[in-house]
């Protein structure tokens, strides 16, 4: 049985290419047959990116295996070449409120696999197989597949030819692979393999191609899930009992864990072209792939989840096996919600009132809300930090170094979260949220909502408040409650329009000036305050920069205006920007800084702002002499990936607009450009 670090790298060692050998061992197959698998092309093993993209302020954090590797799925060239791996991390915050079922998570890891104008279908469908089968050691008949059924309204055939490979590995296996159409409404018919329109088998980031903006790249995908067995269907008490079984049914049998995507079109003119390469976008479910390793349909019982599971059942003093269907749920949205806490703070996103760190702390707070349906009052949540880092700091080894921050920035959240439960009390106690309905008093959902908007009241906390005091609750309560709600985020998303417009990898002209800006603003902090200072974070828009690091005290109005003037300054002194490709060991002996080290590969892009030769040779003789080199040549240097300004005159001047202490030892400046 594999542990998860051990699955994550068995995934990476495959792609590798250093596990060919073992697939002539009988003891790594399930059946005797022999598929025909095509040689492995060793794939570059890359690090995670952070949670939390960078440079890029179109979007909060990072959803999908793929979205770091955008650039290079539409021509630009990786470092590392035309096959890359790697097990991301990955966050979706709209899939919170879905997280309380046996399979929904809103952080997971996505094993990864891209050809990037290299292989195709040929090779992609065949390694998955062997992976899923000669490695993890899934039953082939547990294993059942979809494709892409067409569109003639977009030019896209449906795919025969992922069917047609399909069949081979099946029937190898000993196993019919009879392909069918309409699965949803006739169900099996038979099948294995499963024919299904654009919303099931298309992928783009806008979903299906009518949905898909001009630019956007997308393409047919074929779906990989496992089956837990016909009796979760057929049993008695399920709502699915009486509706056609099939692949893409929510009754809980099948469970996907991999998606094969290939993306060979782009929208273009309303119309779907092929791409300059067609290549291939794998992701597939650590957490889902462990599931179905362990045989359960529940990947809260994996060991992804254990040591949370045990924690919360000692401190709540109840069973999670055990327990009603209501305080189960409430387990697996504190597992689920702790994690992401855990690994967004991990890369720089702290609890606070915007964006991302709103998103922490409303994780945070709905953990606290579902410990109070375990009977857990006392502050918990930090409590489970240290299970989650003994758990991933083997795969993300800065996990170790930051639990004290970690839980520190969670206990105070949690604390703080437990005084705005009191407030809310005291409100209720004032002017509780109720309405008359034929001479009796109700709940009311519009004003519980606005208890929760200006207090973070959860409704869950009012409801039960109101039947303490024998106020009725509508049965429209909820419905009423979201009304509200939803009123609320379209204002909210009117006032925020226009956000989101430029992409996934926004690299317009103002977000790049801002970008080396920030570089600057780096330096002019560590040159003013010393070299303690570094980056925890930061996010670009076009209308400003936000930088988090670390400092232990506050900034005096003199130290402000020197970085100011400091920033200013380097500016106009028309420095260029030059980008060097260097071994990352070396780049960090020449003095480049690099925060989040472990994310780089091994080659990286080192960006210098200031005098510097530009020759590759050059660079590392540098990096070779840095103990004898002066900093007076350069004013900064970082790893990064770009996009910078070619000479800082360029970026015209800054203006630092708030200065402010964001957690113990971390601080927040804003700044604009003046162009």
């Amino acid at each position: 049985m594999f542990t998860p670090n051990q699955l994550r790298q068995a995934y990476l060692d495959f792609m590798a290419g250093k596990l060919a050998a073992s697939l002539n061992s009988s003891s790594s197959t399930t059946t005797t047959s022999a598929i025909e698998v095509p040689a492995m092309r060793p794939h570059a093993i890359v690090p995670s990116s952070p949670l939390v993209p960078e440079n890029d302020p179109t979007t909060l954090f990072t959803g999908s295996g793929m979205q770091p590797m955008m650039p290079y799925l539409l021509g630009e060239k990786h470092p590392k070449g035309q096959r890359i791996a790697d097990s991301q991390k990955c966050f979706r915050a709209e899939d919170i409120e879905e997280v309380g079922d046996n399979r929904h998570t809103t952080f997971f890891e996505m094993l990864g696999n891209w050809s990037l104008g290299d292989y195709f279908k040929t090779e992609q469908l065949p390694w998955f197989y062997t992976f899923l089968t000669r490695i993890v050691g899934l039953k082939p008949e547990r294993l059942y597949v979809t494709v892409f059924g067409g569109n003639p309204e977009i030019g896209v055939d449906r795919d025969d030819e992922s069917v047609q490979i399909w069949q081979k590995l099946f029937v190898a296996d000993g196993l019919e692979a009879k392909a069918v159409s309409d699965a949803a409404t006739k169900g099996f018919q038979g099948g294995r393999i499963f024919f299904y329109g654009e919303k099931k088998n298309w992928w783009s980031r806008a979903g299906a191609p009518a949905n898909m903006p001009e630019g956007e790249p997308g393409g047919p995908d074929s779906e990989t899930f496992y089956d837990f067995g016909a009796e979760l269907k057929l049993h008695e008490t399920s709502v699915f009992k009486a509706q056609p079984c099939h692949v893409n049914c929510d009754c809980g049998r099948f469970l996907e864990i991999g998606n094969s995507v290939f993306m060979k079109y782009r929208k273009t003119n309303g119309q779907f072209v092929p791409l300059l390469q067609q290549n291939v976008d794998f992701g597939g479910g650590l957490e889902r792939i462990l599931a179905a390793a362990q045989g359960t349909r529940d990947i809260f019982e994996t060991a992804f989840f254990a040591p949370i599971i045990t924690k919360l059942s000692d401190l709540s003093h109840l069973d999670y096996t055990s327990v009603d269907q209501t305080k189960k749920a409430s387990f697996r949205v504190i597992a689920d919600h702790i994690r992401a806490a855990v690994m967004l703070i991990a890369d720089g996103v702290l609890p606070g009132n915007k964006e991302q760190g709103y998103v922490v702390r409303r994780l945070i707070r709905r953990s606290v809300r579902h410990g109070r349906i375990l009977g857990i009052e006392q502050a918990f949540m930090s409590q489970l930090v240290a299970p989650l880092v003994v758990l991933y700091q083997e795969a993300y080894p800065t996990l170790g170094t930051q639990a004290n921050l970690i839980e520190t920035a969670i206990n105070d959240e949690e604390l703080k979260f437990q005084r705005t439960i009191a407030k809310g009390l005291k409100e209720f106690d004032k002017a509780p949220p109720v309405s008359e309905k034929s001479g009796q008093t109700y709940l009311s959902g519009e004003l519980s909502f606005k208890l929760y908007e200006t207090y973070g009241f959860p409704l869950e906390l009012s409801i039960e408040e109101a039947r303490d005091r024998g106020i009725q609750i509508p049965e429209q309560i909820q419905t009423e409650f979201a009304m509200a709600k939803t009123l609320h985020q379209d204002a909210s998303r009117t006032a925020t329009v226009g956000k989101f417009k430029g992409g996934l990898q926004d690299q317009s002209v103002i977000t790049t000036k801002y970008h080396t800006a920030t570089h600057l603003l780096h330096a002019a902090l560590r040159q003013v305050l010393g070299s303690h200072v570094g980056q925890k974070g930061s996010n670009i828009t076009v209308e400003r920069l936000r930088f988090d690091f670390s400092h232990p005290t506050a900034i005096t109005p003199d130290q402000l205006v020197k970085i100011e003037q400091q920033v200013n300054d380097w500016i106009k002194a028309d420095y260029p920007v030059t980008k060097t490709m260097m071994f990352k060991t070396a780049a960090l002996a020449s003095g480049a800084l690099a925060f989040f080290v472990e994310k780089y590969p091994d080659e990286v892009s080192v960006y210098t702002i200031g005098p510097v030769k530009t020759d590759q040779s050059a660079a590392i003789e540098l990096a070779a002499k840095a103990n004898d080199q002066p900093t007076s040549t350069w004013i900064s240097r970082e790893l990064c990936g770009g996009p910078h300004v070619q000479r800082t005159s360029e970026i015209g001047g800054l203006k630092i607009i708030k200065e402010k202490a964001i957690s113990a030892g971390i601080r927040r400046i804003y700044a604009e450009l003046n162009f």
